[in-house]
C-alpha cells in the first residue's frame, strides 16, 4: 500500500510521514511531526511537534496528541514527545509534550488510551498499559508494563504506577501505586494482590504465593512500620524472589511514599 491522504487533511511540509501512513479526513499533522510506516489517522486528529511516532500507531477522531505542555514553567523552548510503536490512542485522548528539551514525554508501545485520557508533561509510560476513559495523569508521572488505570481515576504529579498494578474506577491517587497490587478508593489504599491479572500474564503459583506473602506483610497491617517489615521479608525466602525483590526495591526508591 501507499500513503494516502484525505484531500481534506493538512499535512505541513515540515512533517516526515513513513510507508503506508492513511490519514483521514480533516486531520492536522503538524511542523515536526515524524510518523512511523502503517500508521492510521481515523478523521479529525490533530497530531503537534516536534514528536516522534514509532510503527502502526492508530489514533481515533478529535485525539489531539504533541500539544503544548500545560505547565506554567514552560518557556517556549522546542519539547519533544516519543512514542513507540502499535499504540491506539482513542476519541479525544490528549497527550502533552515535555516541559523542558531534556524531559520528554515519553510513551512505549502496545498501550491502549482509551477515550477522553490525558497524558501530561513529562509523563514516561512503558508497554501493555491501559488507560481506561477519562484517566488523568498528571505531569511527571511514570506508568510501568503491564499497569491498568480503570476509568476517572486521577493521579497526582510525580507518582509512579507499577508494574502488573491496576487502579479501581474513581480513584484518587497522590502516592506511588506498588507493582502487582490492586490500588482503590478516594484517597486509594491498597486492597490486595492483583492476583488474577498475574495469572492471565503467566505468573507461577510460587510467584504468587511470594508475592501473597509479601502482601501480607507489607500492606495488611496498614498502621505497622513499613521499614520494620521490608526488613522482615527480606529475611525470608519470599524476600529473595525476583518478583518480591523488586517489589521491595520499587518502596525504597519511593519518594512520595507508598499507597496502602
Amino acid at each position: 500500500m501507499r500513503t494516502v491522504i484525505h484531500p481534506t487533511a493538512i499535512v505541513s511540509p515540515l512533517a516526515t510521514l513513513g510507508a503506508n501512513v492513511r490519514i483521514g479526513p480533516y486531520c492536522v499533522i503538524g511542523d515536526d511531526v515524524v510518523l512511523g510506516d502503517d500508521c492510521v489517522l481515523h478523521s479529525h486528529v490533530v497530531l503537534e511537534g516536534p514528536s516522534k511516532f514509532g510503527r502502526g500507531n492508530e489514533f481515533y477522531p478529535f485525539a489531539a496528541i504533541g500539544g503544548k505542555t500545560q505547565d506554567l514553567k514552560y518557556q517556549g523552548e522546542p519539547t519533544l514527545l516519543e512514542v513507540g510503536d502499535f499504540n491506539q490512542f482513542r476519541e479525544n485522548s490528549t497527550v502533552h509534550r515535555g516541559t523542558h528539551d531534556h524531559t520528554p514525554t515519553r510513551i512505549g508501545s502496545h498501550n491502549l488510551i482509551l477515550c477522553y485520557s490525558h497524558i501530561a508533561h513529562d509523563c514516561q509510560l512503558g508497554d501493555h498499559i491501559i488507560l481506561s476513559n477519562t484517566v488523568g495523569l498528571a505531569g511527571h508521572v511514570t506508568v510501568e508494563d503491564h499497569a491498568i488505570i480503570s476509568g476517572f481515576a486521577a493521579v497526582h504529579q510525580f507518582c509512579r504506577i507499577g508494574k502488573h498494578s491496576i487502579i479501581g474506577g474513581c480513584s484518587k491517587v497522590v502516592q506511588d501505586v506498588p507493582p502487582f497490587m490492586i490500588v482503590d478508593g478516594n484517597p486509594a489504599s491498597t486492597r490486595g494482590l492483583n492476583m488474577v491479572g498475574l495469572q492471565r500474564r503467566g505468573f507461577s503459583e510460587d510467584d504468587i504465593k511470594s508475592l501473597k506473602a509479601a502482601y501480607k506483610k507489607l500492606f495488611l497491617k496498614k498502621d505497622g512500620n513499613l521499614a520494620q517489615s521490608i526488613s522482615s521479608l527480606k529475611a525470608t525466602h519470599d524476600g529473595d524472589t525476583p518478583q518480591v525483590a523488586h517489589l521491595i526495591h520499587f518502596i525504597e526508591e519511593s519518594q512520595r511514599g507508598v499507597t496502602r
